[in-house]
């Protein structure tokens, strides 16, 4: 790859990414432009526009991009239910393709040839950000420093670090007990003493919940109503997508929901352990499926349930902006139509349970699902042809199994 004149540089102000930056400048002897974005990552932001300027950054972006990151990412991949292999709810998957959007963006505004990210050569990441990229823009050439350089290890890295004066806090100078990404959506903790699978995660793992056993011994109630498949009300109250978000974690975080420790398939090819905490898209996925079960159709329902695992595994892969999964999004908005209402749901002791829905839009009759006289609602005697026309091909399967023993 020719040498880049200017990179746009995802940049986090931790220790790895100020690395990188100072490696590019020496490395290409360009100029580096660092973006870091809010995605509720729950910390303070503007230090690392300090250390950006010490790094030398020639522009530095810090921006708040919480409410499109769940109006635009979150919710539109809720509304399918989606759960990567029946469990993930892909909180770190899907804040990718909205960085890799602002690098892209960044980087035409900037008149950067390259971006760069801090993702290593093991993970999903590198292939997340950079599939989002070329999606974006197929000329734009990407540096992904971990595969590249020889600071192989933490010793490496700070001794880089020391070289050129980057400034190392003192838990960093040992090894890290885990490696962790968050944003609005969930935390992700990973590495080190999580990567033996047999061994319990320690409690020091956990940071947006409580154990459940240590949650409040009363349930909380809690009632969020939507419209067209997307949550708009807590409690009666109606909230921004990102201010909903923000109030489902508090909430869910108190009572312990949302804990999962998960051993997946990573795209790459390798098995890898995370401990991930995402209470308010736990509790809005109880939600979102409560809401459903009087609203969607259930040849809809059913159409949607079979294409999730598909459409989780594309996010997942990094795969947000193909076609496909714009094509999954399409048929997953127009079952949303009709998907609204509220659903009451119980918070208890890391579990969250839906007690009740209701809907203007409801499909559910009572008239003809109850016990009682219906009222001419329902004919039983219908359900006998019924059950005859789909029996017909097993009786005719039946009598030539017989007819071929004899």
């Amino acid at each position: 790859m020719t040498a880049p004149k200017k990179v746009v540089l995802a940049y986090s102000g931790g220790l790895d990414t100020s690395i990188i930056l100072k490696w590019l400048k020496t490395e290409y002897g360009c100029e580096v432009v660092t973006f870091t974005a809010d995605l509720g990552q729950g910390e303070e932001l503007e230090p690392a526009r300090k250390k950006a300027e010490d790094m030398g950054a020639s522009s530095i972006y810090i921006e708040d991009l919480r409410e499109e990151f769940v109006r635009d990412f979150v919710f539109p991949m809720f509304r399918a239910n989606a759960e990567y292999e029946g469990l993930y709810l892909l909180g770190t998957s899907i804040a990718r393709p909205l960085i890799s959007k602002r690098l892209v963006e960044i980087a035409a505004a900037e008149g950067a040839d390259a971006v760069a990210h801090g993702a290593t050569g093991k993970g999903n990441d590198q292939v997340r950000f950079e599939i989002a990229a070329y999606a974006l823009n197929p000329d734009i050439k990407v540096i992904a420093p971990w595969r590249e350089w020889d600071l192989t290890s933490r010793t490496k890295l700070l001794e880089f670090a020391e070289q050129h004066q980057i400034p190392v806090a003192k838990d960093k100078r040992g090894e890290a007990p885990f490696s962790v990404d968050a944003n609005l959506l969930h935390t992700s903790s990973e590495g080190k003493v999580l990567e033996d699978p047999a061994i319990e995660a320690p409690d020091y793992v956990y940071q947006r919940t409580v154990a459940p056993e240590d949650a409040p011994d009363t349930p909380e109630m809690v009632e969020i109503t939507f419209e067209r498949g997307d949550a708009v009300a807590i409690n009666g109250e109606a909230m921004s997508p990102a201010t909903i978000l923000t109030k489902l974690n508090e909430l869910g975080g108190k009572h312990g929901v949302g804990r999962l420790d998960l051993v997946e398939n990573r795209f790459v090819g390798m098995k890898s352990r995370g401990i991930y905490e995402t209470p308010g898209g736990t509790i809005l996925l109880e939600a979102h499926r409560g809401i459903e079960q009087i609203t969607l159709d259930s040849g809809a329902g059913h159409l949607k349930d079979s294409i999730m695992p598909r459409y989780a595994e594309l996010i997942y892969n990094g795969f947000w902006f193909s076609p496909e999964r714009e094509m999954l999004q399409a048929l997953i908005d127009k079952s949303q139509e009709q998907v609204q209402g509220t659903v009451r749901v119980k918070l208890y002791k890391g579990s969250v349970n839906t007690v009740a829905r209701w809907s203007d839009a409801s499909l559910y009759s009572e008239a003809h699902v109850t016990f009682e006289d219906d009222a001419g609602a329902y004919d039983q005697t219908d359900a006998q042809g019924f059950i005859q026309l789909n029996a017909l091909r097993l009786k005719l399967l039946a009598a030539r199994a017989r007819r071929l023993k004899k």
